[in-house]
């Protein structure tokens, strides 16, 4: 059944995010290029728009909000809008309709993304980017 599948993914969905929360919490990734996640750090050592998310994400995990917003100041933004969708996705579920985007996920899209390019220049332009 439709309903029953897509009830699993939900579940496993929040699953991945409670253990990403979990691995988060225990290990803090380090700011050294050569055992960097990021492949513009580790291969051309370069700090990338997305600089200092993961290490941002661990600190929140860690409950670190002003080390989060010290390391990326879009962190927690990205966070809360990762747990509504969620929530929305199990809402949708739980009424049994269809999950859709909302109007204009684009255009927020689009302006997320101006807006993580626009603080990589701007960091990058002070020297404030977290290495």
């Amino acid at each position: 059944m439709e309903v029953r599948r897509d009830a699993r993914l939900w579940l496993l969905a929040g699953l991945a995010g409670a253990a990403g929360l979990a691995v988060f919490h225990v290990w803090f990734p380090s700011g050294d290029s050569a055992t960097a996640l990021c492949l513009s750090r580790r291969l051309l050592h370069l700090p990338c728009p997305g600089c200092g998310l993961t290490r941002a994400f661990a600190a929140l995990a860690k409950g670190e909000w002003s080390a989060a917003l010290r390391l990326h100041p879009l962190a927690p933004v990205l966070a809360l809008e990762a747990l509504l969708g969620w929530l929305a996705w199990g809402a949708a579920l739980a009424a049994r309709r269809p999950f859709r985007l909302p109007a204009g996920v684009d255009t927020l899209t689009l302006a997320h993304a101006a807006v993580l390019l626009a603080l990589w220049l701007g960091r990058a332009a002070t020297g404030t980017l977290p290495w």
